[in-house]
This record gives structure tokens, sequence and C-alpha cells, in this order.
């Protein structure tokens, strides 16, 4: 005690200044403690991203609807001329049903041809046409495959027989779609195995979740050469988006899941009208190091759009690829700020991000040189005064605070956030990418766990080819069945880019 004492001034003065300045910074501290949990809770409790989620939209919606519906229907028993005009405006209103839908008629006829005021014979002077959509559940078929065998009466040694077709799982009772149909249903609609054995097993067919699994790997085997041909397909684009998220699988051998990492690299041109088409691809590796993004970009060469983390440094470093950072990061830290109190630094910031953002509405699907011009005439300006600003309001606030790291994690990135201006074809953000990521965090919340590091890897091999088949507005399952298929008929090898799924070709629908 007596060496603390010593150490403190003596001038009354001196103490006071100490006094207050431990004060402040105690001050500071606490109001970042107090920020800190406040974002705890907006992270537990609250909305996790800066817009109410559409999914949590639409399922209130659903709601208020249904009440809506059911009031109508009430009404419409007690007034028959309500209930006739109601069905006139939802004839008008429904528009008409794909041309493609198998269409099974149905005539619905006057019991007697005779004229009802002279008995005469009556002639057909027109018909009134209505379609409904129709579903038959999920139904299970048995394919019989025959093939005879011949003999030579002459010659005993001889028998002729037509050698059995290929399948994916020889000795198996599935066909090709059967196998598409379980990996899409978990890797497309994130329905777990177990969950499916139970919807068969409501059918009269008993399927182990086992057996699931072993179709599954098999499956992933089967198209990882067309996930790696995809990723290199994507390591020769000019740009490419980034991101990672968490991956929990079972460690068997400490009894509990560790956290492996799924990396999605995607490429997206349709904002500024570029012709190659929309692509995202997985990797799973067991860790977040920077060398994992090294070695998937191993050859890449061009603008990676990617979050503020660290691990893609090194690829700038190299010299092989230039950083384009996202806005989207930096609003979000300012929104977080802005939503959980009175916060007027962070609620300008935010509005002064959100004037790009109505830049950037405006331009989107324009060809590149417009949308480079008309950043560098609007988008331009506002950034050249938004840095100082930035600067400014740093030095009048205490260091330790939420929004001061905030500030400084935008300057620390500020010649990442700005690359955009200068090439037509850089987007704002990395949404891109991260929309992409979303089906994988939705799947991991259904299944909880990968079961091993394998599984993981089959996660990523089988959810690269269902997500660039629907951004390419192609079926999965159609496209899944078809190129298992194609690969156990013999594909060969140097064609593979026929099995890429924007090559995929839809087979017209069978006329039932």
């Amino acid at each position: 005690m007596t060496g603390l004492a010593d150490a403190l001034p003596q001038d009354v003065e001196a103490l006071q200044a100490l006094i207050l300045a431990e004060r402040a910074a105690h001050a500071a501290e606490a109001e970042r403690l107090r920020q800190i949990i406040k974002e705890m809770q907006r992270h537990r409790f609250g909305r996790r991203a800066e817009t109410l989620p559409i999914d949590q939209l639409e399922l209130a919606l659903e709601e208020v609807q249904q009440e809506a519906a059911a009031e109508a229907a009430g009404e419409e028993a007690r007034d028959p001329e309500r209930k006739t005009a109601t069905a006139a405006k939802r004839r008008s209103n429904r528009g008409a049903l794909p041309e493609h839908l198998p269409r099974i008629e149905t005539v619905v006829d006057v019991q007697g041809k005779a004229c009802p005021c002279c008995a005469g014979a009556l002639h057909l002077i027109g018909e009134d046409r209505a379609e409904r959509l129709d579903i038959v559940p999920a139904q299970f078929r048995v394919l019989v495959v025959r093939r005879p065998r011949y003999a030579c009466r002459a010659c005993e040694d001889v028998v002729v027989q037509a050698p059995a077709p290929a399948r994916l799982i020889e000795g198996g009772i599935p066909t090709e779609a059967t196998v598409a149909h379980v990996v899409v249903s978990k890797y497309a609609d994130h329905l777990p195995l177990y969950r499916q054995a139970q919807i068969y097993t409501r059918q009269g067919i008993k399927l182990d979740r086992s057996t699931l699994a072993d179709w599954t790997g098999r499956a992933a085997f089967l198209l990882r050469p067309v996930h790696e041909h995809l990723l290199q397909t994507l390591r020769r684009s000019p740009k490419v988006f980034a991101d990672e998220t968490t991956a929990p699988v079972l460690d068997p051998g400490r009894g509990r899941t560790k956290t492996g990492q799924l990396w999605a690299y995607a490429r997206d041109d349709r904002p500024w009208g570029g012709s190659d088409p929309p692509a995202v691809a997985y990797v799973y590796a067991p860790d977040r190091k920077a060398e994992r993004p090294m070695a998937h970009l191993a050859g890449f060469s061009g603008v990676l759009q990617v979050d503020g983390y660290g691990g893609y440094r090194p690829l700038a470093e190299k010299g092989q690829v230039q950083l384009a950072f996202c806005w989207a990061h930096v609003r979000r830290r300012f929104y977080e700020l802005a939503t959980a109190g009175p916060a007027p630094i962070a609620s300008e910031a935010l509005d002064r991000i959100n004037a790009l953002y109505a830049i950037e509405a405006e331009i989107r699907g324009v060809e590149p040189y417009a949308r480079r011009t008309a950043r560098q005439h609007k988008s331009l300006p506002l950034i050249q005064a938004l840095e100082p600003w930035l600067r400014a309001k740093l030095e009048t606030i205490s260091q330790k605070t939420k929004l001061a790291e905030a500030i400084r994690y935008a300057l620390s990135r500020w010649v990442g956030l700005t690359v955009f201006l200068d090439d037509g074809r850089i987007e704002i953000d990395n949404n891109i990418v991260e929309r992409s990521i979303r089906p994988l965090a939705l799947g991991r919340k259904n299944s909880l766990f990968a079961g091993s590091d394998g599984g993981a890897e089959h996660w990523a091999i089988l959810a690269s080819l269902i997500e660039t088949a629907k951004l390419n507005d192609v079926d999965p399952h159609a496209y899944i069945a078809s190129v298992i298929n194609r690969i156990v008929a013999g594909h060969p090898q140097s064609d593979i880019d026929q099995l890429l799924p924007w090559s995929y070709q839809a087979q017209p629908a069978a006329v039932v």
C-alpha cells in the first residue's frame, strides 16, 4: 500500500485530474460493456439482420391471410351472391396453369340430348372449360427389368443374354431417380435422413436411415469430379465472392462436436449483365486457417470480394488477387449501435451508407461502364466526404467504445471498400455469397451436425450442385438424377462441362 501511495501525485489538482481520467476511462469501459450486452441480447433474442427476415415476415402474413380467408368463407356461406362474385373474381385473377403439366379431362355432360322445350335433338354450340391444380402424393413404383436368356439347341455351352444396365447401387433396389430424391430432400429441402425414413414408412416402404446414408455417400462419391470441375470453373472467373460459415461435426473420440468450416465461393454476374452463369461451390475444411482459401483458390487471379476476415489477405499480399470488401458488414456495425439506443453518430453513418445503396439500386442490371460512370459521379463524392467525417468523429469519442471499433473497422479496410467505384463489375457488398450460405445454415439447423469430416465433405459436394442448379433455375431433382444416370452410363470425362448445372437440358414431361 505504501508503494501505491507513493506512486500517486502529491499535487491536489494533478490528483483530481487523475481521478477524473480514471472515471472517464471507467465510464467508457462501462459503455462498451453495455453495448456488448445489448449486442448479445439482440443476437440472442432480436432480429439477426438489419431488416425483418423475409421468412419471418411471410410467416406472420400467413397467419393473417388464414384468418381473413376463414372470415371470408363464413360470409360467403351466409351470402350466395357474394360467393358467386368472389368466384368470378378468382377465375379472372388466377392465371393459366403451366402447359407442361399433364391434363386429365373429365366431361360433365347433360343426361339427355333432347330439348326440354320441344324434345328436338340438341347440338353442341360450345363449352366451358375450367382447370384446377391437383396433386398426387409421392408414390413409389417398382421398375422391373427383364433380361431373357437364349440358348442354342445345337451348341450346349452357348447362352446369350443382354448385359444388365449399369446402376449407381449395384445389387441395390433404388433407381438413380430415387437416390436423387433422397439427396435433394436432404440438401435442398433440409429433411434429415431419419425424417425421410419416417415418411417412407408411412407408405409401407421400410428403409433404414443407414441405407439412405449409403445411397447418399455413393452419390457424393460419384459426383465428386463434377464438384471439383465446378470449383475449377469458378477459379477461371475474373471475379469471385468468398465467405465461410461454421459446420458442427461429430468428433467421436471426444464424445462431442467440433467446429469445422464450410467455405463458399460464388459467381454471379447478373447484376451487371454478365454472360457467365451463376454458380456456388462449397468446400469443407476442419479449420479456418488462412491456408484454406489459398488452397481452394490456387490459380485464381482476379477480384475477390470478401468480408473483413483477415484470412484472405495473404492472397492479396502475394499479388494473386485484388480484395474488394463488403459495405454490408460496415453498415451492420453501425446499425447495431443505432438500434440499441440514441446514437447520433452511428445513425448519421448509417444514413450516409444507405445513400450509397440507393445509388446501387438505381444501377442494378446496367452494363459495367454505365455503373462505373454513375458511381464516379454520384458515389465517389459521398465516399470522399465520409472518410474525413469518420476520422473526425473518431477523435471525439472514447477509443474503447463499440462505435470506435465500428469506425476503425471501416477505416482499416477503406482501400478495399472503395474498389467498387472503379469497376462496374464489382458489387458494393458480399451479399451474393451470403445468400448462398443461408441454405447451409438452415440445413445445419435441421441436421444439428455432420456425422464426420467425410459427411461434411459430402454436404459440400451435393449442396454445391443443388444450389448452383437453383441459381440457374434448373430443377435440382431432375438435374441430379440426369447427371447420375449419365455418369453411370459412361459419360466421358473429357466432356464433363456438359454435366454442370447450366448445361442441363430438361426433358419434356410425358403427357398422361
